[in-house]
């Protein structure tokens, strides 16, 4: 089990924090700010489409990209199909990696590219194909990359990704990571993880803005703001100097330690939230989890509540040395959701908390609080978030 002490030492924590994982979830807020900014400065906020595209299409490198995808389609909804192109290539390497266009795609279409790297041949390999279809491209990667250059030359429109607003180094002075030196003046020591918290709101946010020009999302400017407002909350609520027991991304990563997470989401947006949980659980903090959506989560995941634990010895052999057992991972559900409690219309959880009830299975929830349908998915993304990286500096759990 996990040593909550561990988690309640801003010093400890600090020297875990070779990533800067800490200081990644907590500029969230300030991540949205400038990249609401560098859109506008790019002319997006000024746009003023003939119509809407046919289709979204959406490219990019690694979890953060895929989960700008999910969010996207999720918020799109039924306004226009929205279609994640997934790479192929020999290794997850910039230079392997290919992507390649529907053969329907044409003029009437938007291609997306989002990239925290921008070194990616065969992303400028894509955008020089879709020019050459009449496609319209608009892409968010590090200015004066390869792909932003490639971009440009195709008449294409790039947003320089919004940095970190504090360089190289950690800490801020707010309360979210006040409380430790190592958080006012310590050089991060590792390159930060490409799906570290922070680089999927600095590639999200200008697609927001575009796809509010066109019609197909509501996300203007104010909204936005509230969105940074929002995450900065979460910041101090979850930050490392606030104490478990008041902290609820610290509870939740203490509730997931030697635990399989069976996260079961209610809603559009949650599911999103959901799935990048998962995703952020297995990449920042090696830790397995299953994802998937109610009702249908019920069944999927019925036969882990009701089986044996995963881990578990030959329980054949009665008189076998326990000692060298290895350590169960014992199912535990954890209830995303984005509506509130008392929301009217059909809802699941009841049946959800009767089920892991029924099979002594212990039940983490987490709901927002009440706000625009971006805020709620910006509250569930930021406290998960928080809880990957705690469970990744835990000790023992990859650091």
């Amino acid at each position: 089990m996990l040593d909550e002490s561990q988690l309640d030492d801003p010093e400890a924590l600090a020297r875990a924090d070779r990533r800067g994982l800490l200081r990644g979830a907590a500029e969230a807020g300030a991540r949205v700010r400038t990249a609401v900014r560098h859109a506008a400065e790019a002319g997006l906020t000024e746009l003023k489409p003939d119509g809407r595209p046919r289709a979204v299409l959406i490219a990019g490198p690694g979890t953060a990209a895929a989960c700008v995808a999910d969010l996207l389609d999720g918020l799109v909804g039924s306004g226009c199909p929205v279609i994640r192109l997934a790479p192929t290539g020999v290794a997850p390497a910039a230079g392997a990696l290919r992507w390649a266009l529907p053969g329907w795609v044409g003029p009437v279409d938007l291609l997306l590219i989002a990239t925290p790297d921008g070194t990616e041949p065969g992303l400028s390999l894509l955008a020089e194909q879709a020019y050459r279809r009449g496609c319209t491209v608009v892409a968010v990667a590090p200015a004066r990359t390869p792909i932003a250059e490639s971009v440009e030359g195709s008449h294409g429109l790039t947003v320089p990704l919004a940095t970190s607003p504090y360089g190289a180094y950690e800490g801020t002075n707010d309360e979210a990571t006040r409380g430790s030196a190592s958080y006012e003046a310590r050089r991060v020591e590792d390159e930060a993880a490409p799906g570290a918290p922070g680089t999927l709101w600095a590639l999200l946010v200008p697609l927001l803005v575009l796809l509010d020009r066109t019609g197909l999302v509501t996300a203007p400017v104010d909204v936005l703001q509230k969105v940074a407002d929002r995450l900065d909350h979460v910041a101090e609520r979850c930050g490392p100097a606030i104490a478990t027991y008041s902290n609820p991304a610290k509870t939740l990563a203490a509730e997931l330690t030697d635990a399989l997470p069976l996260i079961w989401t209610e809603g559009q947006s949650a599911g999103a939230a959901g799935r990048r949980f998962a995703a952020t659980l297995a990449e920042l903090a090696g830790h397995p989890a299953l994802a998937a959506e109610l009702p249908e989560a019920l069944p999927a995941h019925g036969a882990v509540l009701a089986g044996n634990a995963a881990g578990g010895g030959d329980t054949d052999d009665f008189f076998r040395d326990r000692v060298d057992d290895p350590a169960a991972l014992r199912p535990r559900v954890v209830l995303l959701r984005d509506r509130p409690t008392d929301a009217g219309g059909l809802t699941a959880a009841p049946a959800a908390r009767e089920l892991a009830h029924g099979h002594d299975v212990a039940l983490s929830e987490l709901e927002p609080e009440t706000g625009d349908e971006l805020e709620a998915l910006a509250e569930l993304i930021a406290v998960t978030d928080f809880a990957a990286v705690y469970l990744a500096l835990a000790p023992g759990d990859g650091s």
